[in-house]
């Protein structure tokens, strides 16, 4: 057994029931008719989110009714063009309360943090902390700190509830904000565990002199992040996360002091006031435009604002309720299937208090002698009967090195003796498995699909991963 894996969600601690279940059972009908209506089991809402289907025939018709061209003129099109992805920046600002921010919009969360690792001042006296716990997008940026001279600390995750030991943090940010300058970078929720991060670190490390990145990416979907309260340097975010359409858009948030501290090394259409070829100079724009390289989205950056206006007609604190009660109740219901000997069919790990988790969760799967069955197995079993749930290490391989307690000297062993390799290949080289599977709730989840997903689990009851394989 694991050692992140814990017995919790005692009967006497969980109320088992859905709260709001009328309200989300008509959005459901109303927005979300085709999951039911092609049988659809979707448990990969941190994968991406479903969008409800006013969203886009809302965009539909602002494209279908209306005449718009490349944002970079004053004519008529690009007037109209540069009128609604204005409103949608306005938007973006005023749903995360980020007066105090510029929003650059993206491709994804992925470049907007990119953005920031190649255009921060690393150097020799540069220091890049992040937990163990991040998206490899947040893991990438030290490829940029090390190539210009600084240096890269992990903070590892507990193996008791794959949470961050926050007086190993703090002592690690005060030790090294001494000597250097200090980037500290980490997910308000962990995309794998759906553990939440404190957002209070943040104050803690700018009182000492950090920047910060905070990757929002699995947080906003189903939780608040209120910027004039908790102040970043930079955030990360992706829309399709939150209202599942268009894909392809994320934000930088980036604060009104920290805008200057990224020197952007390169320009291109659209980043620039004033360029000469025969000089060889150029003048940057001083506001989002500089990290907008070349013709925004224009088109699809409209529907940004269709969707965060329809998360406000339900009500980020509501939908935030209602993940709370679905995992909770989910969890409890996924713990107590057992095996005729007493064991249980899964276990779930994290922490033990549901109030610092999200709306997904990783677990494996046992055999009644408590041997771990593959993941890949499971996914394709779900698959074969139209359960979309998500196994592997899902770009975040620090939780998995924990969970799966692979040693520092075991990849050490790997990588020096390895031109290439892949996932099948560690797996085989170290004899030690890696992934998980990974289940993710939104709030039109409802009880049918935690019945489908529970009679799933108990086709590997009393069976080994030989007889299930038959």
């Amino acid at each position: 057994m694991q050692q992140g894996a814990s017995e919790f969600l005692k009967e006497d601690q969980i109320d088992i029931s859905l709260p709001d279940e009328d309200f989300f059972s008509e959005l459901r009908k109303k927005e979300y008719s085709r999951v039911d209506d092609n049988s659809e089991i979707y448990l990969d809402y941190t994968g991406g989110n479903i969008y409800p289907a006013s969203l886009v025939k809302k965009h539909q018709e602002m494209l279908l009714n209306g005449v718009f061209g490349n944002p970079h003129s004053i004519n008529p099109t690009s007037k109209r063009s540069s009128e609604l992805v204005d409103a949608a920046r306005k938007k973006v600002l005023e749903f995360f309360n980020a007066k105090d921010y510029v929003c650059v919009f993206t491709q994804n969360a992925t470049n907007a943090l990119r953005i920031v690792g190649e255009s921060y001042p690393f150097n020799e006296h540069t220091e890049y902390i992040l937990l163990s716990d991040n998206h490899n997008s947040v893991n990438g940026i030290r490829e940029y700190c090390k190539k210009k001279g600084g240096s890269v600390t992990y903070v590892p995750v507990q193996y008791e509830d794959l949470q961050i030991n926050e007086e190993l943090l703090k002592n690690l940010l005060k030790e090294h904000t001494q000597n250097k300058k200090v980037l500290f970078s980490y997910p308000a929720q962990s995309n794998v565990t759906g553990v939440k991060h404190s957002l209070k670190w943040v104050e803690y490390a700018r009182s000492l002199g950090c920047d910060v990145i905070l990757d929002a990416a699995a947080f906003v979907p189903t939780s608040k992040l209120d910027l004039s309260e908790v102040q970043p340097d930079f955030v990360s975010v992706s829309f399709y996360k939150i209202f599942g359409y268009p894909t392809g858009l994320g934000c930088l948030l980036i604060h009104k002091d920290s805008f200057q501290k990224l020197t952007k090394p390169w320009f291109a259409g659209g980043t620039v006031t004033l360029v000469s070829v025969n000089s060889q100079d150029h003048y940057l724009t001083n506001t989002h435009e500089r990290f907008e390289d070349g013709t925004l989205n224009y088109l699809d950056i409209p529907a940004i604002k269709m969707g965060l206006d329809y998360i406000d007609s339900i009500g980020i604190e509501r939908i935030s309720q209602r993940i709370n009660s679905v995992i909770r109740v989910f969890a409890h219901r996924l713990q107590g299937l057992k095996h005729s000997n007493g064991t249980p069919l899964l276990k779930i790990f994290g922490p033990e208090d549901f109030n610092k988790r999200g709306g997904n969760m990783i677990m494996s799967f046992y055999d009644p002698q408590g041997n771990t069955f593959s993941t890949e197995l499971i996914e394709e079993k779900a698959s074969r009967q139209n359960i979309s749930i998500r196994t592997g290490c899902f770009c975040n391989p620090g939780v998995d090195e924990i969970n799966n307690c692979i040693t520092t000297d075991e990849l050490a062993t790997y990588f020096t003796t390895h031109k290439d390799g892949n996932y099948h290949d560690m797996i085989a080289s170290i004899g030690k498995m890696r992934g998980s599977v990974r289940v993710s709730v939104g709030f039109i989840t409802n009880e049918a699909d935690m019945d489908t997903f529970c009679n799933f689990v108990n086709q590997f009851k009393d069976k080994t991963e030989a007889e299930i394989t038959l």
